[in-house]
């Protein structure tokens, strides 16, 4: 199966230039795989080049998730990293897809000098 770049899927969710929105679709069309690295940078994209909201991200997760060409990497993972982020918004996703992963690895407490996420449970604040 075929990957995506971050810059892929931010064409996929936003559609924002017609051209290459159109190269997206036709090359996700037949499936393609979506790590959580490209998810996280997309995530980034979202929030620092366009602004959007913390629930207007994670919608675009659940979006890329419930896509039915795209295959996510370990999507119980990036599922549980966006009702994370809803519950608290504040935190972003890569955080708390950082802490979900770790969750999933059995290798907790993480550790963090950020005050919100080391809030979390799974977490110890340094």
């Amino acid at each position: 199966m075929r990957a995506v770049d971050t810059n892929v899927l931010v064409r996929v969710v936003t559609r924002d230039d017609a051209r290459q929105t159109v190269r997206a679709d036709r090359f996700v069309e037949h499936g393609a795989w979506v790590s959580q690295l490209a998810l996280m940078e997309m995530t980034w994209v979202l929030d620092s080049v366009y602004a959007f909201k913390a629930d207007q991200i994670a919608t675009a997760v659940e979006m890329l998730l419930n896509h039915i060409e795209l295959t996510i990497q370990e999507p119980d993972v990036v599922a549980a990293a966006v009702e994370q982020m809803r519950r608290t918004p504040r935190i972003g996703f890569s955080d708390c897809l950082l802490l979900e992963v770790a969750r999933k690895a059995g290798h907790l407490p993480l550790g963090t000098f950020d005050r919100d996420l080391g809030k979390l449970s799974g977490t110890e604040k340094l």
